[in-house]
């Protein structure tokens, strides 16, 4: 198994195995109902999440998913500091990528865990 397989995902709010890896916050704001302590995070990454802007225009709608791909894929191509944190992270082993987000098929942890396992697959510049 290589490394761009060992990365997971997992909502904040769901009771996930602390074992599986590297738990990375991944959300651009600090999620509901949660204490910090609670979520035994290795890191709060939130520069990689998707702009406000983006965010907010996407508001998790399936109908606009396509395109909230593509908008964050260019999002991320203009934010490498904060995919290299990410993918330091995954570099070292098995890495979960944590969401606050309701929708479970249509989040940017999705988007974030595939562009990731592209970089580590392609030799992103460590």
């Amino acid at each position: 198994m290589t490394k761009a397989a060992s990365i997971g995902i997992a909502r904040v709010y769901d009771d996930t195995d602390r074992a599986a890896g590297a738990r990375l916050l991944v959300d651009r704001v600090w999620p509901r109902g949660i204490r910090k302590q609670d979520l035994h995070l290795d890191a709060w990454i939130k520069e990689v999440a998707p702009s406000t802007g983006l965010r907010k225009w996407f508001g998790h709608d399936p109908e606009k998913w396509d395109e909230f791909r593509a908008r964050y894929h260019a999002e991320l191509d203009e934010n490498l500091d904060a995919v290299a944190r990410c993918l330091d992270w995954c570099r070292k082993g098995p890495t979960v990528l944590l969401y606050s987000a309701k929708d479970r098929d249509h989040n940017q942890a999705i988007v974030l865990r595939d562009y990731l396992r592209a970089a580590l697959t392609q030799g992103m510049p460590e």
